[in-house]
């Protein structure tokens, strides 16, 4: 039987790329998307022709109710099958502490941290009998599925490793997902592992022109941009690797190495000017 793998904003940008790089490490795919329909569909009818299996499920990770219905829409189609969430989703909007509005930031805790720890919980739930069955059978006796576990996989951002003052709310929401990592490997243990990765500069960001962005995506040590496919392949590994949990893997060209003052649509004109 083929895993599946349950990926929030599914349908475009690096939720595209994971879904992809899933399906060609031979899983079957749950791409979510709230508003992106006709995205969702076309991917899933794409891994379709790599040979598996896909399914498109609309939700919005702001409202509990719904990412319930997230959750049991794929379990009725997959089963204990579901062997991966990879929170991938994200709502940012630009702000600072000086124009810090509560509502707005709730609106990014909602989907940055609070659906990411639903979907773990639900996830140990799930699969709390398999653990049991598994611990009181001994490990040699288990199922190859088993032996790797079954994970949930947080995508972070480098910018957590290197505060600076704008995306002040967002910042924030990523803050505690990171913090979550370990604590929820411990706390969701031996049943499920935790992981994360934290990409760098990948997309363009807000108001950001393309060239812009090809001076800051390269300011990096290794003065390369960012190929989202390579983090796409970091969550697959991470999913599939029995003896990691509590983990981040940095996948930004070591721009953790470099820090910026500024977020990289801010501070551009600044780094390159002539």
């Amino acid at each position: 039987m083929r895993s599946w793998a349950l990926i929030t904003g599914g349908s475009v940008r690096l939720g595209r790329e994971i879904g992809l790089a899933f399906a060609r490490a031979g899983w079957n795919v749950a791409c979510h998307y709230n508003r992106s329909d006709a995205e969702a569909h076309a991917l899933c009818a794409e891994l379709r022709t790599l040979g598996v299996d896909a399914l498109a499920v609309q939700g919005d990770l702001e409202d509990e109710a719904s990412c319930q219905s997230i959750f049991d829409t794929t379990v009725a189609i997959t089963g204990t099958a579901l062997q991966c969430v990879v929170n991938n989703a994200s709502l940012f909007v630009p702000d600072e502490g000086t124009d810090f509005d509560e509502a707005q930031a709730l609106a990014q805790i909602k989907v940055n941290l609070m659906a990411p720890m639903r979907f773990g919980k639900w996830m140990a739930a799930l699969h709390a009998d398999a653990a049991e069955e598994t611990a009181s059978t001994g490990n040699a006796n288990a199922s190859a599925t088993q032996r790797t576990k079954p994970s949930v996989i947080h995508v972070l951002d480098q910018k957590v490793f290197n505060l600076n003052p704008d995306y002040f709310s967002y910042t924030l929401s990523k803050l505690a997902l990171e913090r979550a990592v370990s604590l929820q490997a411990q706390s969701l243990a031996p049943t499920l592992r935790v992981n994360a990765v934290a990409p760098g500069l990948m997309y363009l960001s807000g108001p950001q022109t393309q060239d812009n962005f090809n001076r800051a995506a390269s300011a990096n040590v290794l003065r390369q941009p960012i190929n989202p496919a390579d983090v796409a392949s970091s969550v697959v590994f991470l999913a599939g690797n029995a003896s990691i949990t509590g983990t981040t893997v940095r996948v930004d060209n070591g721009q953790h190495l470099v820090p910026l003052a500024r977020d990289v649509m801010f501070v551009v004109e600044e780094l390159f000017k002539s």
